[in-house]
């Protein structure tokens, strides 16, 4: 077959590099953002040591190229440069590689084609894995400083993209536990706690969200069979919409001959099987195992090469391979075009100029608050140039916008609260945009109170049904000022509970926030509900308009 032959010779090795950079580039310009890219964008306006959802590498590396270029293009370039140069390392961990099942193995894998450009963290994490492994085989080789040094800097590096990155060490560790031996596996670990104090400080002066909320929060309340069915049909996907079955078989059979390629397997299984037994606990994401990308990558070209029984596969992959181009292209394309209006399929990349246009000429030169989104205002800033922030209710998970302090510059000043007609909440206006259709409020003197902190003394409970309980709450002031109070409509505390996905309601208080600030340490008495079963109780401001809004971790409340 032609493709065999074209892949084989050695001279098209920097053109097939070349044609995957143009493509990535072009597909970068000219991709409207995805709603997390717009969120990431915002976070390299707040640079800082650490964020709610991931540490700050993307943030750095959408600072870099929207430094350089201020539009799409900008905020992805460095995740494509990082996206070719994983293919370059990749390739240097290959030994006596051939070429023409190197390439086939890349163009059968549709997410590095496609993903490799989105500014997302884990484009960074897929490059400094890729680094990772380099380094570690040089460690293995030859244990000296410099490589020590290296090693310590790429785990660093790795966990300041995502904290997944961790598994990798943690099985790299168990693939070879003579490491506990070697004094300079324990120097590389020290320079790597080190360098990755700035972010664990950032975790601990606020509180540790993100193990918070990576750990419990997302935590569902019943395992449910679509979770497992769900992951498992993503890694299939992951590696490849038509040949991942294909990918993953190479690289589980793959027959291992060096301590290098015994770390890659047992990450391979160690990962895969992990985020499998995670289902049992909530829906996992199918891109959380993207970091092995290059273990796969490396394990299934060995796997061929080394197989007899496997060479038949040479004869289908070149058919994969023009199947899964074929599917990439009009990805691409539909990626830049929407040519089925209409059709929900990643609508977010999408008229994205004119919705932000429209809700900008209604806003009229006012900031804008939307509810219980922190896609939305993301997105209206990076399309609109103007201000925009969220506040999200109890019933819904607090974001990096709870720890911006964004809001002191809305206090006392006009705003438009826009939300989706759902929200039961007063509306003065309502309009169409190509994105469908929006409320909105028009509030004089705005004030929320987001980075209000409510503390519980208790995080579980066991409680009789209908019992008054008291609490003890620390009242945290996260704008570090004095805090102004609408004088019209003052705020108060209050309390809401969950049941599973149901919100059963929020409960003011007499105690307003006035108050509260003054005292510091709060007694508030809470009502449990007269029905037996599981709560999830949250603390809350009730401020204007708003519902009860995200002011305190969950307390767990059993009633007996």
């Amino acid at each position: 077959m032609g493709i065999i032959h074209y892949f084989k010779k050695d001279q098209y090795k920097n053109l097939f590099l070349l044609v995957w950079f143009l493509l990535a580039l072009l597909q970068a310009g000219f991709t409207e953002l995805m709603d997390d890219e717009a969120y990431y964008w915002v976070y390299s306006r707040h640079l800082d040591w650490g964020y709610f959802d991931h540490p700050p590498m993307v943030a750095l590396l959408i600072k870099i190229g929207y430094g350089l270029f201020h539009n799409e293009f900008g905020v992805r370039l460095c995740m494509v440069i990082l996206n070719v140069l994983t293919l370059v390392i990749t390739d240097k961990l290959i030994p006596r590689r051939d070429n023409r099942l190197f390439y086939l193995l890349l163009c059968v894998m549709a997410a590095m084609q496609l993903g490799g450009m989105l500014a997302v963290p884990d484009v960074p994490l897929i490059f400094f894995a890729a680094l990772y492994f380099l380094v570690y085989r040089n460690f293995l080789e030859q244990q000296s400083w410099k490589n020590t040094l290296l090693l310590g800097l790429s785990m660093a590096l790795m966990f300041y993209s995502k904290y997944h990155g961790i598994l990798l060490v943690a099985f790299t560790v168990i693939s070879n536990l003579n490491l506990l031996r070697v004094f300079k596996f324990y120097v590389a670990v020290v320079i790597t706690t080190i360098l990755f104090l700035p972010h664990l400080y950032w975790q601990y002066m606020h509180d540790f969200p993100s193990l918070q909320y990576h750990l419990v929060e997302r935590n569902a309340s019943t395992y449910q069979f679509g979770f497992t069915l769900e992951y498992i049909l993503g890694q299939l996907a992951l590696f490849g919409p038509v040949a991942g079955w294909l990918v993953l078989y190479y690289a589980f059979v793959c027959p291992i001959q060096s301590a290098f390629e015994r770390a890659l397997k047992f990450c391979l299984i160690g990962v895969l099987g992990f985020f499998l037994l995670s289902t049992f606990k909530g829906r996992v994401e199918s891109n959380w195992t993207v970091m092995l990308l290059t273990p796969t990558m490396v394990l299934a070209h060995q796997s061929v090469r080394r197989k007899r029984s496997l060479k038949w596969s040479l004869r289908i992959l070149p058919y994969f391979a023009v199947i899964t181009l074929i599917l990439v292209m009009a990805t691409r394309i539909y990626m830049v075009w929407d040519f089925m209006p209409g059709v929900e399929i990643r609508p977010e990349i999408h008229h994205n100029k004119p919705w932000a246009e429209e809700i900008k000429q209604h806003a009229a030169g006012r900031p804008v608050v939307f509810i219980n989104s922190y896609q939305w205002p993301s997105k209206y800033m990076f399309y609109s140039g103007e201000l925009a922030y969220v506040v999200n209710n109890r019933y819904t998970r607090r974001n990096q916008y709870n720890y911006w302090d964004t809001e002191k510059q809305l206090w006392g000043k006009p705003a438009m609260i826009v939300f989706t007609p759902d929200n039961k909440l007063p509306v003065t206006d309502s309009f169409n945009t190509v994105k469908g259709p929006w409320s909105a409020y028009d509030e004089d003197h705005y004030y929320s109170y987001s980075l209000i902190t409510l503390v519980p003394a208790m995080k579980y409970v066991k409680v009789k049904p209908g019992q008054h309980m008291p609490f003890i709450l620390q009242l945290k002031n996260g704008y570090h000022m004095p805090v102004p109070i609408d004088k019209e409509h003052e705020a108060v505390i209050g309390y809401a509970f969950a049941k599973k996905e149901e919100a059963l309601g929020g409960v003011k208080s007499d105690l307003s926030l006035s108050r509260a600030i003054e005292r510091r340490i709060i007694r508030m008495e809470v009502i449990v509900p007269d029905k037996p079963g599981t709560y999830q109780l949250k603390f809350c401001v009730f401020a204007g308009i708003f519902f009860p809004t995200h002011n305190s971790q969950t307390v767990t409340v059993v009633v007996e």
